[in-house]
């Protein structure tokens, strides 16, 4: 049965179930109360009770979310929100309903404005913040002045509302370049609250005026500045309060003070002590602190700018008005009164406001009546003069607050143009009282005025949303006010009769009350009289009906104060209290010192002036100039609730929130929307929610709004109670109550029948267990007592017989059965497959013919598809080869052009030593030539010797007759001659002597330089034997990097496609093997020919001289007769010219030979630059190769062509291997050269010897032998360096011919590899840059050398424009940082103290720059924070602490730091790093902060577990079949780049974990922030969604291995969060569950949860306030921070972990792309 509301003289409405059907017509509907009560209730059949909501829809965020929409159901999901969920807000279309919770709510901290920022109004739960982001958006939006009208009761909580939408706006919107003016506008509350609040009985800080502040804005939409619009202040509090009340707050602040020093010279006390303070006998509220109150607003007085001289002027003002009210009135009779002159407060009145004590003493007590023609001064009774001193106050403190309101404005003026505002009004709702007054009258007028544009604007947005939604539009009817507008404000209304009866001199409240019956009663229906009074009225409100009392409305209309006591004001020597009642009033200013008053004559003021002045037509002309800036601006409403006059927290007392609800319109709101089509459902939302009651050929349609229309008009049979919009659906009141009906139907029809073939299956599955059971009994039961029964004699043996007549019996049947059998079955065997051998022969015979066939036709296909892939191939092979032949080609010429050169090389070098060649030959004719003459010359002699010698014979015969004779003188000469011989003799043997000694010096320095030379070569030997032993090391080193190439088999594998190619290689192998047999054989020849020719010269020149020829010629006879006749005596003279001859060409000789020892070395020092040189290729040789050898190793598993090439690299290497054993033969043949250059030494030494033996010979045989020994040693001469320069020339042509062979071969080898295959090359860079790697390592220091000027291009390429993306994929992470490091080891390496200061400042300036011009570039603020904390690290571990070089390589060790101590550079790069990482997490946050509430929260994954509802005027952003809204996966995606960039960028490892745990704790806090702040996604299906979000992002953590990064911990309060929307919430197990198991939720948030919990469908039940309670009690003896936001922009404290860096700097090498050519590497 439906449920009904039925009136209720307590609780308004009282819920009611129907007990019995009712009939059209029935008087009674039967009904039981909740109670349980039953009762007859009495109906009108035209009006019944309204119907009330299923349970699904209480509670809703918007009241027009509700199916039935009338009072009742508003007020009982206000109850429900505000009793049961602690939820104070709650929308009605477009008016926010807030109710005073009498209590703190943690839900107005910064982490909650943040919350709200940027989010659509109906994404969030109700809330003043989301009403102030709608103004701020829409005013930013459609660039519009927007207002937030805030109404209602006073203690209803209208000033904090209006409080914390100035603060939102201060929030979201500051301003960078002028931080303090947001500031300044908050600081205007606290002021404006201390002289405008008060203490009623309804509220401990009501506000007694009302207040419009406009906040202005900038064209970014910041906060430049406010204005203030005070309206109708409550002046008469300063003189009078009732009972419980207070005066306004600054009048307590200031007492409570009165004892500090700045304020003695006021002489206040404590506030019993006055009259104005004490009256209501409440001077103290309770929790509040006046003293520290006065500081703060002391405070905010400063932060305006208002200083301290300011300041004590108005207290000043203030505490005169308190002693104004001490001041004692005497009563003198009945009709005079007096003031003593020595009352104190009197003088101290007069003191504060520099006055005249007796004039003010005077004119307190007496009055100046001017007239025409005279002046009258009449005493004042006691009373009057009390009126008039308490009229002076009011006067007084009137013009204080009028001042300080327009020091604040001046305070917050802006120097530029406002763009747009947004106002804040803050002002009294509708009020009755008891007693209502001329204040009440004010407040109500000014609520008609609001009420009426409230209606229009409500009245325009739905017929908006018709228009928009081509829904026809229907008149509705709303309430117009504007009769009663026109009773108060129109001409001859209640507000004229009352102005022009204040003009009148005698006129009274009685005459005023009596021209408003006459001009109204029974003339208007909107004014009545009451029956029992003649001094009130009524008027008819919107809200209620209100009665006036009529008395003092003329005073406090007028608003007078005498003439005379505003003139004793206007003389006072303080100049703020002069200024205050100036004609003219100029700007006060708080610093000027005196100001000249002029007294001017009183004159009546005119008539219209007075009727300017008066209170009424004051503040019907502001009211005015409001209506015009509110009509000027886009509205938002918030009516704020007093929910019970106690002030108890959270109790509800409906009738006087139905009272409310009606007279701040909220009611009308709902009644405009309930005529119409007040539920309006997207269709997508719909199809959602109500596609279970859709059939599987209405699914079938693709087109959901088609769907949701055919649904629809099935399920709702009159078209009126539903209109079909643009993208909405239109309901009537009541269609979703019934679609609700009918989806819970559905579904506990579902319910039912799975309960029921779950409970069938369980029974059916019972019962056979049973069956079977029972079954097995019997069997055993009836099997014991047949075998009972059947155990007897005769029974056995009739059984045994039975048996063996049916063995015999069941045996012939079967026989013959059997045999039936067999014969069916052979007959049928036989045509069987007699049938199948036919088939299969037809088949054959077909599948024969088809084959052929098919062979055919195959084959002329195939050949088709061979011809023209054949075409296809020979095509590319055509194009390949040519390719490949132009490729040869130009090889060929290459190869070509090189053999040329290497042939005009040999050919200028041939050419060269047949030069060489001829002139030797040349030489030896000449000598030839010059024997030949000496032969000649040697025939003459011995002729002319054998002539003489037979003239000597004759002479001899003639002579010997004479010889006797002459015999004595003979001897006696011939003695003289021997003393003569003798002593020639001696000399000729010392002259001998000499030349010998000096032979012998030369032949010393010749065997020395000979010694030189050979160890020379010796050296040359060991540095070969060294160069071979590098070279072996060379080939460990290499095979060391084979191991480590294993690695690249894989790549090598792609080679085999390659390898049908080498063969060609092989021929031109074999054709450069044979060109270089040929050059080989060429040279051998040409080698041999100038041996040939060499030995024949060398053979000739030795045999030519026979020096015992000459010696046997020369006999003892011929040197007897040589001494004859003094011919001894001329050879001797010859001899000595023949010595001095020698001598000469010895020397000459000498110098030659030096110079050809000289050009020996230089040819020595030559020979060891090419073998140098020769080393150096060999190396490389080698080394290419060692590489090809590793290719072609790895090649001969894979195809068999390899093998030949690598046969063919051993055959390279055993010719080079031959050409070194040349080498050594060269080398074997250079030292045989020298042998027998030491052989020719030493013949002649030994003919040395010999010529000494012979000394006594003629001068001729020494001429010969010096002759001799001269032209030997020249031939020697000769023929030694011609020797050594052929062999030396041989030798290093052959090496140069060798090593120029083999490079050329390796390069073209390696040329064609390459050009075949680019793995090859890549493989062959890298194993040139390992060998380059390991002989840097032994050649590089690791530093980078670089000027001090070129600093700024360093900086500028290398950090400024330096891309990420731009950079070497595997270049060694925090590349661009080593190198930064290595400038600064070069700088301390230089021990240059400026240059390593400048260098490390624009390093560090230049990581800000860069990070400051791409502070939201991802990608480079991840790349640089890796490169910071890299090039920090570099700092710590090269610093020369022994703490940071434990982990270090002893080469690591050898580069630290020599001269500086960079500790305060660390600190600065230190402090640098952190920067970035706060920049590097707040982009993080920024890009995935729009995606974490709709992919973790509203992104529904799961099947079956859409959660929409009903969402009323505010619709909800869905993300329901919303291709662009953001999901899980977005958020995975996101996470997976931002880990990918990361690691890219050779982030560390722990800071990686340090981000991404930042990023899940972000994720966790939003998330549950909003899950705080959205009542509809509180339920367990929510829960199961958001546990299955966390699944995802716990299993990206286990993917990235990320688990010890403490991420998943992060997210532990919302795993609670989800745990708790799951859990069963009933009894105190599940109480007690949940407090042991949420412990990192606080007490706040878990209440909330419960609070917020909201069942989906019907059969969830809701968390009861009993069970919340119990919840909240056993959490009371937690010790946590009642906060209910978590703060997210919260930072885990971040931290640097060292980690030295693996990589020596030795081996780091500059990229190209750096464009660093400019720096040296050390």
């Amino acid at each position: 049965y439906n449920r009904v509301w039925i009136p209720d003289n307590e609780e308004v409405w009282q819920s009611a179930e129907i007990t019995k059907n009712y009939k059209t017509g029935d008087c009674f509907l039967y009904v039981q109360l909740e109670d349980g009560t039953e009762l007859n209730y009495p109906v009108d059949p035209a009006a019944l009770p309204p119907l009330r909501n299923p349970d699904i829809l209480v509670g809703e965020n918007d009241l027009t979310a509700l199916s039935y929409l009338h009072e009742p159901a508003v007020l009982h999901n206000l109850k429900v929100r505000f009793v049961e969920s602690k939820l104070i807000y709650t929308y009605s279309g477009i008016i926010l309903v807030a109710i005073n919770p009498y209590k703190q709510l943690p839900i107005y901290g910064d982490a909650i404005i943040h919350a709200y920022s940027g989010q659509n109004m109906g994404d969030m739960d109700p809330h003043i913040f989301a009403v102030a982001e709608e103004a701020y958006k829409q005013m930013a939006r459609n660039n519009k002045n927007q207002s937030i009208i805030v109404s209602g009761e006073s203690g209803a909580g209208k000033t904090v509302s209006a409080r914390y939408t100035m603060r939102y706006f201060a929030t979201v919107s500051k301003s960078s370049s002028n931080a303090d003016v947001e500031d300044k506008v908050l600081a205007s509350n606290p002021i404006t609250e201390a002289v405008g609040n008060a203490k009623t009985t309804r509220n401990d800080n009501s506000s007694r005026f009302g207040k419009y502040t406009e906040i202005s804005f900038d064209q970014s939409y910041q906060i430049i500045g406010a204005n203030m619009r005070t309206y109708l202040l409550e002046k008469s509090r300063v003189v009078f309060q009732s009972e419980n009340e207070r005066n306004y707050h600054i009048f307590y602040q200031l007492c409570a003070s009165a004892m500090q020093p700045e304020f003695k010279h006021l002489k206040l006390g404590s506030a019993e002590e006055f009259n104005y303070t004490r009256m209501g006998g409440s001077t103290v509220i309770e929790g509040v602190d006046d003293r520290a109150n006065m500081v703060e607003t002391q405070k905010t007085f400063a932060l305006l700018g208002l200083k301290g001289d300011f300041q004590m002027d108005v207290f000043k003002m203030l505490a005169a008005i308190l002693h104004l009210g001490n001041v004692e009135i005497t009563a003198v009779g009945d009709e005079r009164s007096s003031i003593s002159l020595e009352d104190k407060h009197l003088n101290i009145f007069c003191e504060l406001l520099d006055l005249n004590c007796d004039k003010m003493a005077q004119w307190l007590c007496h009055r100046k009546i001017i007239t025409t023609s005279e002046t009258v001064i009449k005493p004042m009774t006691r009373a009057q003069a009390v009126n008039a001193r308490d009229a002076l106050a009011k006067k007084i403190y009137s013009h204080l607050f009028d001042f300080i309101v327009e020091r604040i404005n001046q305070a917050l003026q802006f120097p530029g143009k406002q763009h747009t505002f947004i106002g804040v009004l803050d002002i009294y709702g509708f009020e009755t009282f008891d007693v209502n007054s001329f204040e009440q009258f004010c407040i109500n007028y000014a609520n008609e005025k609001l009420q009426q544009q409230f209606n229009l604007h409500v009245f325009k947005l739905e017929q908006e949303e018709y228009m928009k939604e081509d829904i026809p539009w229907t008149l509705i009817d709303f309430y117009d006010n504007q009769p009663v507008i026109d009773l108060i404000e129109a001409k001859m209304g209640i507000l004229e009769l009352l102005d022009e009866e204040c003009l009148l001199p005698h006129g009274t409240d009685g005459n005023w009350l009596q021209k408003l019956y006459n001009n109204f009663v029974n003339k208007n229906a909107l004014f009545e009289k009451p029956r029992m009074s003649n001094t009130s009225f009524i008027v008819q409100h919107f809200a209620d009906k209100v009665e006036y009392k009529c008395e003092a409305f003329l005073e406090k209309n007028r608003d007078t104060v005498h003439e005379v006591l505003i003139e004793i004001l206007k003389e006072s020597k303080f100049h703020l209290c002069a200024n205050f009642f100036q004609d003219n009033p100029v700007s006060v200013s708080p610093f000027s010192s005196s100001i000249n008053i002029k007294s001017a004559r009183p004159v009546p003021k005119s008539p219209n002036k007075q009727l300017r002045m008066t209170v009424g037509s004051k503040f019907r002309s502001s009211l005015s100039l409001l209506m015009v800036t509110l009509n000027a601006t886009t509205p938002h409403y918030v009516r704020c609730i007093k929910p019970n006059d106690e002030k108890l927290p959270f109790e509800f007392d409906s009738k006087r929130v139905a009272q409310q609800l009606r007279a701040c319109g909220v009611l009308e709101t709902i009644r405009i929307s309930a005529q119409s089509y007040p539920s309006r459902w997207t269709y997508i939302e719909f199809f959602s929610r109500y596609s279970i009651l859709m059939t599987q050929q209405e699914l079938s349609i693709n087109d959901k709004k088609q769907i949701c229309k055919i649904v629809l008009q099935r399920l709702i049979q009159d078209r009126n109670q539903y209109q079909f919009g643009r993208t909405k659906i239109f309901f009537r009141a009541g269609q979703v109550a019934y679609l609700e009906k009918l989806r819970s139907d559905k579904l506990r029809y579902a319910c039912i029948m799975i309960q029921k073939s779950v409970r069938g299956w369980l029974h059916r599955k019972k019962f056979l267990r049973m069956k079977q059971a029972a079954v097995i009994i019997q069997q055993y039961f009836r099997g014991q007592r047949t075998v009972r029964q059947a155990i007897t004699a005769r029974t056995l043996k009739q059984t045994w017989a039975a048996i063996i007549i049916q063995k015999y019996c069941r045996g012939y049947l079967v026989r013959r059965l059997c045999q039936l059998i067999h014969v069916a079955a052979v007959t049928i065997q036989a045509y069987t497959r007699g049938f199948l051998a036919r088939k299969k022969y037809r088949k054959m015979l077909e599948e024969h013919k088809a084959v052929i066939l098919q062979k055919y036709a195959r084959a002329w296909l195939a050949r088709r598809r061979f011809q023209n892939i054949r075409r296809f191939v020979l095509n590319i092979q055509l194009s390949y080869r040519v390719q490949q032949l132009q490729k040869k080609m130009e090889e060929q010429n290459r190869e070509n052009h090189g053999l040329l050169e290497r042939l005009t090389s040999l050919a200028s070098t041939h050419m060269n030593d047949m030069d060489t060649i001829q002139k030797l030959e040349l030489d030896l004719e000449k000598l030839t030539a010059q024997k030949r003459t000496y032969e000649e010359k040697w025939k003459k002699y011995k002729e002319d010797s054998e002539q003489k010698i037979l003239k000597l014979e004759n002479q001899n015969k003639e002579l010997q007759e004479q010889k006797e004779t002459l015999e004595i003188k003979l001897q006696e000469k011939t003695e003289e001659m021997k003393e003569k011989m003798d002593d020639l003799t001696k000399q000729l043997f010392n002259d001998v002597q000499k030349e010998e000694n000096q032979r012998m010096i030369l032949e010393k320095n010749f065997q020395n330089q000979k010694q030189d030379y050979e160890k020379e070569i010796e050296l040359f030997k060991g540095e070969i034997k060294i160069l071979k032993e590098e070279k072996t090391q060379l080939q460990h080193q290499i095979q060391e990097e084979i191991v480590i190439q294993d690695g690249l088999k894989m790549e090598i594998g792609q080679l085999t496609k390659q390898a049908q190619k080498i063969p060609e290689l092989q021929k031109e192998i074999e054709l450069l093997q044979t060109q270089k047999l040929d050059v080989e054989k060429q040279a051998q020849s040409q080698k041999r020919e100038l041996r040939e020719k060499m030995s024949e010269v060398t053979k000739q020149l030795l045999e030519s001289y026979d020096f015992e020829d000459v010696r046997s010629r020369l006999s003892t006879e011929d040197l007897e007769h040589l001494n004859e006749d003094g011919e001894l005596w001329f050879a001797y003279e010859g001899l000595k010219k023949a010595t001095r001859v020698l001598e000469s060409h010895f020397q000459s000789q000498k110098e030659i030979y030096e110079k050809e020892i000289e050009g020996l070395n230089f040819k020595v020092e030559h020979l060891s630059q090419d073998i140098n040189h020769l080393q150096k290729l060999f190396r490389e040789e080698n080394d290419i190769n060692d590489g090809i050898r590793l290719e072609v190793s790895r090649l001969t598993s894979e195809n068999l062509v390899i093998p030949d090439l690598k046969r063919q690299v051993s055959e390279l290497e055993n010719q080079k291997l031959d050409l070194e054993s040349r080498l050594q033969e060269q080398t074997v043949k250079l030292k045989k050269m020298k042998e027998m250059s030491n052989r020719l030494h030493y013949e002649l030494e030994r003919d040395r010897t010999q010529r000494r033996t012979n000394e006594a010979q003629n001068e001729v045989d020494i001429k010969e032998k010096e002759r001799l020994q001269v032209t030997t040693q020249e031939i020697e001469g000769l023929s030694n360096g011609l020797m050594q320069d052929e062999i030396q020339d041989e030798v290093q042509s052959k090496i140069k011919q060798e090593t120029t062979r083999l490079t050329v071969e390796n390069m073209d080898l390696e040329e064609k590899l390459d050009m075949k295959d680019r793995i090859i090359k890549k493989l062959e860079d890298q194993i040139k840059t390992l060998t380059k790697t390991i002989e840097n390592a032994k050649e590089y220091i690791g530093m980078m050398e670089y000027k001090k000027e070129d600093e700024e291009r360093i900086i500028q390429n290398l950090i400024l424009d330096l891309k990420p993306r731009g950079v070497v994929v595997n270049m060694i992470p925090g590349l661009p940082a080593h190198i930064l490091f290595m400038c600064v080891r070069y700088a301390d390496y230089l021990n240059d103290a400026d240059m390593l200061k400048s260098f490390m400042n624009v390093t560090i300036d230049g990581i800000k720059q860069v990070v400051k011009e791409h502070s939201e570039d991802f990608e480079m603020l991840s790349f640089w924070l890796s490169n910071t904390y890299y090039f920090l690290n570099c700092l710590k571990q090269y610093s020369g602490e022994e703490g940071f070089m434990k982990c270090n390589t002893p080469r690591q060790n050898k580069n630290c730091l020599k001269h500086f101590d960079l500790s305060e550079y660390r600190q600065i790069l230190s402090d640098l790093a952190i920067r970035i990482y706060h920049q590097f997490i707040i982009v993080m946050e920024n890009n995935i902060q729009p995606m974490i509430v709709p992919g973790m929260l509203e992104y529904e994954s799961l099947q079956g577990i859409s959660g929409l509802k009903p969402t009323g005027f505010r619709k909800r952003s869905s993300s329901i079949d919303d291709t662009d809204t953001y999901t899980m996966t977005s958020i995975l995606q996101q996470l997976s780049y931002f880990y990918s960039t990361m690691c890219q960028n050779g982030l560390d490892s722990e800071l990686l974990k340090q981000a991404v745990k930042q990023l899940f704790f972000l994720i966790g806090a939003i998330t549950l922030n909003s899950l705080f702040l959205r009542k509809d996604m509180c339920s367990c299906r929510k829960g199961m969604q958001i546990r299955c979000n966390i699944s995802y992002l716990e299993e990206w953590l286990k993917d990235k291995n990320l688990q010890s990064s403490n991420a998943k911990e992060t997210l532990e309060p919302l795993s609670q969060a989800a745990w708790l929307l799951q859990v069963k919430k009933i009894t105190d197990d599940d109480a007690k569950e949940i407090c042991e198991h949420c412990t990192s939720l606080s007490t706040v948030q878990i209440v909330k949860i419960l609070n917020s919990y909201t069942p989906i469908d019907d059969f969830e039940k809701r968390v009861t306030p009993s069970f919340v309670r119990k919840v909240q009690a056993m959490l009371n003896s937690r010790e946590d921070v009642p906060q209910l936001m978590l703060d997210t922009k919260y930072l885990f404290q971040v931290t640097f972990p060292f980690t030295p860096s693996p990589h020596a700097l030795e081996m780091i090498q500059v990229p190209s792309s750096f464009k660093l050519g400019f720096l040296t590497r050390v």
